[in-house]
């Protein structure tokens, strides 16, 4: 069979991207592997990010790696997909020409044709999986209609557009009768689903449909944005005993003058009612946050207002990032880049350490509890585990020794949290394997 080596970069949403594209070429007869050092994969398609500074780098540096064995005849077709390409497609077939072809972000699909893939309109819910079979991420819409004025995703992704409805459920079914237990539901914002197909946000409706599959155990919600959000969304993560008490809002800043720069959509005061709403209503939920400092003209004073935010807020998990500017943005446009590198730094670093102490005070208070557990891998002496509250691969894990007991993977156990870290915890089985909600 012909084999063909996928490679993925970036986030979350890239990931099943590559997995749909991997189930159509295994239709067409490919023999697919996927971030592979294997060299009797002839066809190498590079799915690339082009977000931030650093995940332009290293998409660059994957595709001259693949160029460099192109060229010393290890492998015979190169292929860049994505959104380095999307943003970037004249500048890389004039600097790499040993790639057979670029498809942007919005026109990757033509990979499909240039390989011969299937087009098969009945593979539209078909993926391979490139994580754990126990979780998978459902990327419900694509790009945004915000246009954050850092925020390259709309340049890249085009505005929203929603999967419909029924094509998610289908696609979930698919994953669960392949024994996915975790849903992880993505997008650039989940809370805006369904505006474009049904004149209204339909977020709740679809988290309830999704609860209803047999098999699906929990279904994670990431990347809400904080203004207009839903009610209803409150509502059923509320009361749906499937839907993990968690969520990934990225409120970004907290200063009114650095949301107004920023070009965000609502004000500390929102911020902060919300947040209230949300743990009115879910008392403990685990907030995740992402913070950006050093945007242009941001104060002294302005950094002060969102170290006390994080430090009343006490988020569960926390990202702060330097700004950096992005080509094409607002911010990029319009305004200079006035704070320092290092004073950036110093701001990431100065919220970092407060995180830290937060996570560790966090984490000693569960000290003792008995939480569900979902085992993903072993590690030498560990089994690694997450709980409701922890979503794979950003977040803290729970670690179980193995000499204890033989785990499963993709199974749940009921563990005792015996000692906290600032970014670990540590536990013991105190029951049989958890069954998943029917």
């Amino acid at each position: 069979m012909r084999k063909i080596n996928v490679i993925t970069l970036g986030c979350s949403k890239n990931t099943v991207d590559s997995e749909h594209l991997m189930a159509r070429l295994a239709a067409a007869g490919y023999s697919v592997v996927f971030d592979s050092d294997r060299t009797d994969a002839k066809t190498v398609v590079i799915n690339t990010c082009g977000f931030i500074g650093d995940a332009k780098q290293e998409s660059i540096d994957m595709i001259l790696r693949a160029a460099a064995a192109k060229r010393a005849g290890k492998i015979e077709h190169l292929f860049v997909i994505g959104c380095l390409s999307e943003r970037y497609a004249d500048e890389l077939r004039t600097e790499i020409p040993e790639v057979d072809d670029y498809f942007g972000a919005r026109t990757w699909k033509g990979i499909i044709r240039a390989l011969g893939a299937s087009e098969d309109p009945a593979l539209e819910t078909e993926r391979l999986l490139t994580t754990p079979r126990h979780y998978a991420y459902l990327k419900i819409s694509e790009g945004c209609n915000w246009k954050c004025g850092y925020c390259a995703i709309p340049l890249i992704r085009g505005p929203h557009v929603s999967v419909p409805m029924e094509e998610l459920e289908a696609e979930a079914r698919k994953l669960a009768a392949e024994g996915v237990r975790e849903l992880i539901v993505i997008a650039q914002d989940t809370t805006y689903y369904g505006l474009d197909l049904y004149g209204r946000r339909m977020l709740g409706e679809l988290l309830r449909r999704l609860c209803r599959i047999e098999g699906i155990a929990w279904i994670r919600l990431h990347y809400a944005y904080p203004a207009a959000f839903p009610d209803d969304v409150i509502e059923v993560m509320a009361s749906e005993p499937k839907i993990c008490k968690y969520l990934d809002i990225p409120f970004q800043h907290i200063s009114d003058a650095q949301l107004t720069a920023m070009h965000r959509r609502h004000t500390k005061a929102e911020a902060m009612k919300l947040i209230g709403r949300l743990r009115g209503a879910i008392p403990d939920l685990a907030l995740r946050t992402t913070l950006l400092v050093g945007y242009p003209g941001e104060t002294e004073a302005d950094f002060t207002e969102l170290l006390d935010f994080v430090r009343e807020v006490r988020f569960d998990r926390l990202g702060v990032f330097a700004y950096s500017e992005e080509e094409g943005t607002y911010s990029a446009c319009e305004l200079h880049d006035d704070i320092p590198e290092d004073l950036k730094q110093e701001r990431v670093e100065r919220i970092m350490a407060l995180q830290n102490g937060i996570s560790l005070e966090n984490n000693r208070r569960r000290v003792g509890r008995t939480e569900r557990v979902l085992i993903d891998s072993r590690q030498g002496d560990f089994y690694v585990g997450r709980t409701q509250y922890d979503s794979p691969e950003v977040d803290q894990e729970i670690l179980i020794p193995a000499d204890e007991r033989r785990l499963l993977r993709g199974h749940f156990y009921d563990v005792r949290i015996t000692s906290a870290a600032d970014y670990d915890l540590y536990g013991t089985v105190v029951a049989k394997p958890r069954t998943a909600h029917r």
